[in-house]
């Protein structure tokens, strides 16, 4: 990490903060030995029992990505549970991560539900979050697959949702660049001011409903990865060889949104290289070393070609001209504070969070 995030600060050791919080995420989140092996043997088996007499005995999110792509194989065929994946259709796929869809569920025999979102509908959204000008347009699309997951679960009645998010490639990202997307209040203030469409179907979730999925209803979210030794090089591989899945490039690539937000429009707008902060969690875990980040950093995020694909098709998606998305890069940068959200209230309660968190993603 570097000084693009504000918040970096350096003890006398010259360790920096993100550093120190990665290795108490590890301390109080990571399980991958062998008491995560018993610990993970036990859920399983709680699961199962919990699945008799039901469909399905957990729910999963499938992207095409490799996390959650392995995490279908490890639910599926290593421990056996009769699993339903969950696709949200933005209307931002690759070919590239259709076809590994299809190819998990396929191969593993999964039953697969495609939850597309309304294109008219989620489109406003969307450009009302880029006329926003806070960091953050991935917001619309990562709080809806959460809502999604949780409500599908809670409707057919599956008490376990089994995740791909992970502490070894996920545990660093500073606030600055990327604030949270379970805030609706955020989500509903920034369509008010910008939007023109009436939101209906899009999937969001108060902090009611927070509440009352997860704690009143008892729905799990398990992040199964941090129970067993998770090496991304490693599980790419094993997709590529056993059940054909294919790279897609970058990390979350495998929408052309996300890799035009990852590549271009934070790079661009604000300064901003995620690949550090995913960079930064590989070295703190030992997969990758500081010299080997250093090395991939100085590549562009995607070719030049591929940036200038993408700027013509969200342009065109978002019937944007060239001139328009130029004024709308060049305005002034803004955060979730300037719009209204839940911020404070989910920093009031953090401890009560804490421990809510604790008790739906621990075993």
């Amino acid at each position: 990490m570097d000084s693009t995030a504000s918040e970096i600060e350096f003890d006398k050791n010259g360790v920096c903060n993100f550093c120190r919080h990665y290795d108490e995420v590890l301390v109080n989140d990571l399980y991958a030995d062998e008491d995560g092996q018993e610990k993970l043997n036990k859920l399983i088996s709680q699961i199962k029992e919990k699945g008799k007499n039901r469909k399905y005995d957990c729910l999963i999110g499938l992207s095409g990505g490799v996390d959650s792509s392995y995490v279908a194989y490890l639910v599926r065929k290593k421990y056996g549970l009769r699993t339903l994946a969950v696709h949200l259709d933005n209307g931002w796929n690759t070919e590239l991560s259709v076809a590994n869809v299809e190819q998990i569920v396929k191969k593993l025999d999964i039953d697969l539900q495609t939850y597309v979102l309304d294109w008219k509908e989620f489109r406003d959204i969307q450009i009302s979050f880029i006329k926003s000008s806070i960091s953050n347009i991935e917001i619309p699309t990562d709080h809806a697959i959460w809502a999604l997951l949780i409500k599908t679960a809670a409707k057919m009645k599956i008490p376990y949702i089994i995740a791909g998010n992970n502490v070894v490639t996920e545990s660093i990202m500073p606030e600055s660049w990327l604030y949270g997307s379970k805030d609706s209040k955020l989500i509903k203030s920034i369509h008010n001011k910008y939007g023109k469409v009436k939101m209906k179907t899009y999937p969001r979730l108060t902090t009611f409903n927070y509440v009352d999925y997860l704690l009143i209803r008892g729905i799990r979210w398990i992040p199964i990865l941090n129970y067993i030794p998770y090496f991304k090089a490693d599980a790419k591989k094993f997709l590529t060889d056993e059940l054909g899945w294919r790279d897609y490039g970058g990390k979350h690539y495998e929408s052309i949104f996300t890799r035009f937000f990852h590549a271009y429009y934070l790079p661009v707008k604000f300064g901003y290289d995620l690949r550090k902060s995913y960079l930064s969690a590989l070295i703190c875990s030992g997969q990758i070393s500081r010299e080997e980040a250093l090395e991939e950093i100085q590549k562009p995020p995607a070719s030049t070609e591929i940036l200038n694909n993408d700027l013509d098709y969200v342009l065109k998606k978002f019937r944007f001209s060239p001139e328009e998305f130029d004024m709308i890069l060049k305005a002034p940068n803004k955060t979730h504070k300037d719009y209204s959200n839940n911020d404070s209230l989910w920093r009031r309660y953090r401890k009560i969070i804490k421990i809510v968190r604790k008790r739906i993603t621990r075993v």
